[in-house]
């Protein structure tokens, strides 16, 4: 390679991409992709701060404590606000030159690497199940959502719905797994059956409209059986554990109801074809 060839190679290597003096103007869709990012790393820092407080005291002892896990999971919920509004906004205003990348880095963050951590902090301090079967469907649930990410960012369905389990609604799912049931052999397999819903193929419903009304209302209720369950742990988790029972209930009924829905599809195709 002559030098004028290494010159060339060079310049060509450092010449701008792209709209660069924009790139690096945040929107405020790319504030609200941050305030996520945010959310899911103080979520982090919450459970790992229990974790280290509670060896720290109990001499190697572990038990998680419901207060920490709800602090998390109500910043989680407000990440999910914040990534449900984003798109709103800069639709509505303006977009940056990276905006859907930093949403999706910010989603792995509170909707894969946040709730992978938490499935470690439940079930790797019991000898209920081994450890490493725990660490394995925590990472399952972190591959399971960078995959998604990747392919929402390069496959568009016809219908224009989710293909897979949207990671949101697969953290939350998660989640629920976590507030509602011991850690067990059973418990992991319904975390590594949420982690397959997200790269399946099954179709998930954009929330538009009403949907959407609802799925934010959905969240604000969330929030408010968290904030009700630690404010007033007297009160019992009665509440939490409804909610955590509909988001289980919510991501295993669509899943039949496209089923169903094919099928009447493909018995109605019959009958006309004959």
């Amino acid at each position: 390679m002559t030098a004028a060839d290494a010159g060339s190679w060079q310049a060509d290597e450092e010449e701008p991409r792209g709209p660069v003096g924009k790139a690096f103007r945040l929107s405020a869709a790319d504030s609200l992709s941050l305030g996520n990012a945010v959310c899911g790393f103080l979520a982090v820092c919450v459970l790992a701060y229990s974790a280290i407080q509670q060896l720290k005291v109990a001499g190697g002892h572990f038990t998680p404590v419901p207060s920490y896990f709800a602090t998390a999971i109500v910043l989680l919920l407000i990440g999910a606000t914040c990534d449900l509004f984003d798109g709103l906004v800069a639709r509505r205003f303006r977009a940056s030159a990276m905006g859907a990348e930093l949403d999706n880095l910010a989603d792995v963050i509170s909707f894969g690497f946040a709730p992978a951590f938490m499935v470690v902090i439940w079930g790797g301090f019991t000898n209920q199940v081994p450890f490493p079967m725990v660490v394995g469907a925590a990472a399952a649930v972190l591959v399971a959502g960078v995959v998604r990410l990747a392919r929402f960012a390069c496959v568009k369905t016809k219908s224009g719905d989710f293909m897979g389990l949207p990671i949101p609604m697969g953290a939350m799912t998660v989640i629920s797994i976590v507030l509602l049931f011991q850690p067990s052999v059973w418990s992991l397999l319904a975390v590594l059956a949420v982690a397959w819903l997200m790269v399946s193929r099954i179709e998930y419903p954009k929330p538009k409209g009403q949907v959407l009304a609802g799925v934010l209302g959905w969240i604000m209720v969330n929030v408010a059986f968290l904030t009700f369950w630690v404010a007033w742990p007297e009160g019992g988790d009665m509440p939490i554990k409804i909610g955590a029972s509909m988001q289980i209930a919510l991501v295993a009924a669509i899943p039949l109801r496209v089923l169903l829905y094919k099928r009447e599809q493909r018995r109605e195709a019959e009958r006309i074809n004959n």
